[in-house]
């Protein structure tokens, strides 16, 4: 069964939202986490059919997550990968750039579960 299951590769250098995403996922999907850009995009780039979906934090420590995005959407073996962009601030210039850049959604922190997995059933149906 855990094998059928979809995977959410979740991105933030915030090691609290990395478990909480997990908490709230792992029921509906196999959850990987990254705490860095350029952590995320090698466990993609290792094997790319494996991740269904990413969760990615814009403002990170490195390699941010439009940064992230911009590579994954470039990379024909990644760009079919759904983005959907968390963020700490409300902004649309933010949310806007994030959508020119391929997202398919954004979430704001701090969210609440319910938001998270309808967001995710959204884009990723189980």
């Amino acid at each position: 069964m855990e094998q059928s299951k979809k995977c959410v590769l979740a991105v933030d250098d915030t090691p609290s939202y990395l478990m909480l995403l997990n908490m709230i996922l792992q029921k509906n999907y196999a959850v990987k986490a990254a705490p860095k850009g350029e952590i995320a995009l090698k466990i993609v780039r290792q094997n790319p059919a494996a991740v269904d979906l990413i969760l990615l934090d814009i403002m990170m420590e490195g390699m941010d997550g439009f940064a992230v995005c911009q590579e994954l959407k470039a990379d024909p073996a990644t760009a079919r990968i759904p983005v959907i962009f968390i963020s700490g601030k409300e902004d649309e210039a933010d949310r806007e750039k994030g959508l020119a850049l391929g997202a398919v959604d954004f979430i704001v922190k701090p969210f609440a579960a319910d938001t998270v997995l309808a967001t995710v059933a959204r884009h990723l149906p189980t």
